[in-house]
């Protein structure tokens, strides 16, 4: 099997909606906004598998909008023998088969701040498996969020939230179209540096781009290809390009104001050429 690191990743998402709904309510910060936490993780990878545990008649307001977003809702009703820890079992059984029975699904995210999932994600470390942890400050257990391979905390989606509206709203003289397909480009840049890309690919800007909104194609928006794209953004200093020195495609080196690596990275043969003329010839 490839590294996590090397390929696309496949992710399995469970959320115990009754741990976010509770703490919510008591912070009184709202509701919990699902999207934005689909809309981080889709950053990561493909989600191939949603699910959403909790007794849904105690929390009908969250019904539609987890629905919209293609997640399958497990029906957990409360009884006075089994409380709360009956939807906790069914969410563990139901992702430690989901580890064992589908191999291609790598990653983890465990969307809730109980403690009592802590040996869950254990288990799925244990497997091979990356685990994704996301919660709220205020209710997390220190002892699950130190024992997955990264914690997101919920109100850091917020300020990640507050930038995108920031890169919205730039090139407000365009037409709507064209600031539209800038916006998600530079969304695209942004989600890639968050997980600390270095260089970013044209090919990976644009799969990044298709994840975050799987309808986008560069024709709709007038060009004629996605070269055709980077190079008007270039052109309108939206974003900076170069020619990665061995694909010949184009590298984004620069985009809304943030200066990336050298492009000596992408480029091993220089690197070796150099390396071979510092060597001594051996005399004849």
């Amino acid at each position: 099997m490839p590294a996590i690191n090397d390929s696309e990743r496949s992710l399995a998402v469970f959320v115990d909606l009754e741990n976010l709904a509770l703490g919510f309510q008591h912070q009184k910060k709202g509701q919990f906004q699902i999207n934005k936490v689909l809309e981080r993780l889709v950053e990561k990878g493909k989600l191939i598998v949603k699910k959403a545990y909790a007794d849904w008649s105690r929390f009908p307001e969250y019904t539609k909008p987890f629905h919209e977003a293609a997640i399958e809702l497990i029906e957990i009703p409360v009884r006075a023998m089994t409380g709360k820890n009956s939807a906790d079992i069914r969410m563990v059984v139901d992702a430690m088969d989901l580890a064992w029975s589908k191999a291609h699904i790598d990653t983890f995210a465990i969307v809730s701040g109980d403690s009592d999932f802590s040996p869950l994600v254990s288990k799925l470390k244990e497997n091979g498996k990356h685990v994704i942890g996301i919660g709220m400050r205020g209710s997390t257990s220190e002892l699950l969020a130190d024992n997955c391979d990264e914690f997101i905390y919920y109100e850091d989606l917020q300020r990640q939230e507050d930038e995108h509206e920031v890169v919205s709203q730039l090139e407000t003289t365009l037409p709507e179209k064209k600031r539209e397909a800038f916006a998600l480009l530079l969304d695209a840049c942004a989600a890639l540096r968050r997980e600390n890309h270095e260089v970013l690919h044209a090919s990976m800007i644009k799969d990044t781009m298709k994840r975050k909104k799987p309808s986008f194609d560069e024709s709709y928006y007038g060009y004629r290809s996605f070269t055709h794209l980077l190079e008007d953004a270039a052109a309108l200093k939206i974003v900076d390009v170069e020619r990665d020195a061995r694909s010949r495609s184009y590298v984004v080196t620069r985009f809304g104001g943030r200066d990336l690596p050298a492009m000596v990275i992408t480029q091993p043969e220089a690197a070796a050429q150099t390396q071979t003329s510092r060597r001594p010839r051996r005399r004849r």
